[in-house]
Formats: structure tokens, C-alpha cells, sequence
């Protein structure tokens, strides 16, 4: 899967998924603009994309803000001579955890929308003119499983990835005359932060271990394990590279067969 000489922008790089992300592109070949709030940590990938001998440009960049996502773009467009391949949206957040409907505050609904769907929808406006007159571009973005399905306790965050479905599949049906493919993957449970906060959660909910905790999802995926950071990465590099030429509007679940 080759990208050499393609120029990718992934928000959201610093860590866990985004880290194993971005680090596939650049050994495929491709050079990076990394963008996010928190540079330090994207610096340090930043590093290790240079040390592969790749361009890596980082970016302050607010996704919840139109006016900050224009001016990362305008940025990355100066840093890749005007041209952007690839743009992979990792930036998110996770919303209330175990909290029903009815105790999730409008200020938390708002921010995971803001985080999780407006800011994908932000970072795509952007790129895709750029795209469009090229004749050519890759977007795909991070959703999740509970954006597949329902999910008692998450209920702004599947919301949140519902709309990032219906985000992906109507701009790749706007921008498929154009040769530009838009893809959602769809991870569910991931080894890290993020998962061992979800284990804790349920353990401390039902009193029970966080063993138990991690024994009861392993037990809901058809291959008993839960994905790990490269099992998604290795499914955006294949939708960002030419051998999904074919493919686009699609949601693809990365999930151990947790949905099917």
C-alpha cells in the first residue's frame, strides 16, 4: 500500500490509535501534517515520523473551531506546495460513561457532538475543495461500533457516531464525481486509556474486578480479544491507499466481530 508522494493531515495524532495511525502512513510513504491542541505530545510523534524520513509539519488546531480548522488547512496547504492527499480524522472524545439519557447534561451532549461529529464535518468543508479540483483525495474517519448500534450508558456518544455515518456517506455521494473516497472505520473496544477507563467504570458500577470487567467484553467479540491500536491502523492505511479505489460511503467495522 504504497503512499509515497502523497501528503496526509490526521487530527488527533498524539496518542493510541492516532500515534499507530499516523506512524502507517509514514512508513507507507506518505508526509504529514500532525494537528491537535496539545502540541507536546505531537511533537514526540512528529519525531518519530521524521526519524522514518518523512515531512512532519505539526499544527495548533481546535476541530470544534471553523475558523482554527481553516487556518490549519491553509497551513498544511502551504506546508504540501497545495496539494493535500489525505485527510484521517482521529480527534475525539468519549462523553459521559454509564450515565442514562435522562442524567446526561446538555453541556456534555453538546461537546461530544461539537468533538465527534462537528468537527469531522469542519476538517472535511475544509480539505474538500482542495480535493475536488485535484481530482483526487482519501478521507476517512474514526467512528465506532456504537455508532452502529445503540448503547445504553453512551447515549451522546453513539449519537455522536451515528452522525459521523450519515456525515461520511452523503459528502462521498457529493464527491464521488470528483474521484475523492470517503470511509468510516469502525473500531469498538481498544486496548489503552480509553478502554481501561471503560473497564473501570463497569466494575466500579456492578462491584465487580476490572478482570471481570475485561473478561465480560473480550466475551462479546467473535475472536475473544479486544482490537489493538495497529488492528485499526492497518484498516485506514488500506482506505487511504489505492487499492480502495473502489470503495467509498462505506463503515467498516474493525471490531473482532463484536457486530455482526
Amino acid at each position: 500500500m504504497d503512499l509515497a508522494q502523497r501528503n496526509a493531515i490526521v487530527t488527533g495524532p498524539a496518542k493510541g490509535m492516532g500515534r499507530a495511525i499516523t506512524l502507517a502512513l509514514a512508513r507507507a510513504g506518505a508526509d504529514l501534517v500532525l494537528c491537535g491542541r496539545d502540541l507536546a505530545p505531537i511533537n514526540d510523534v512528529a519525531a518519530e515520523v521524521r526519524s522514518l524520513g518523512h515531512a512532519a509539519t505539526v499544527l495548533a488546531c481546535d476541530v470544534r473551531s471553523a475558523e482554527s480548522v481553516e487556518a490549519m488547512v491553509a497551513g498544511a496547504s502551504e506546508a504540501f506546495a497545495g496539494r493535500i492527499d489525505i485527510l484521517v480524522n482521529v480527534a475525539g472524545g468519549t462523553g459521559p460513561i454509564g450515565a442514562p439519557s435522562w442524567e446526561t447534561t446538555p453541556e456534555q451532549f453538546d461537546e461530544i457532538i461539537a468533538v465527534n461529529t462537528k468537527g469531522c464535518f469542519l476538517t472535511m468543508r475544509a480539505v474538500m475543495p482542495l480535493m475536488i479540483e485535484q481530482r483526487y483525495g482519501k478521507i476517512v474517519n474514526v467512528g465506532g461500533t456504537f455508532g452502529l448500534r445503540g448503547q445504553a450508558g453512551r447515549m451522546a456518544y453513539s449519537a455522536s457516531k451515528w452522525g459521523l455515518r450519515g456525515i461520511t456517506k452523503s459528502a462521498a455521494l457529493e464527491c464521488g464525481p470528483y474521484n475523492v473516497n470517503i470511509n468510516n472505520v469502525c473500531p469498538a473496544m481498544v486496548e489503552g486509556e480509553r478502554f481501561e477507563t471503560v473497564c473501570a467504570e463497569r466494575a466500579r458500577r456492578l462491584g465487580t474486578s476490572r478482570a471481570e470487567a475485561r473478561q465480560f467484553y473480550e466475551s462479546q467479540y467473535a475472536l475473544r480479544r479486544i482490537s489493538e491500536d495497529r488492528d485499526i491502523a492497518e484498516a485506514v492505511l488500506f482506505l487511504c491507499s489505492d487499492r480502495a479505489r473502489q470503495i467509498t460511503g462505506i463503515d467498516l467495522p474493525v471490531d473482532g466481530g463484536s457486530f455482526i
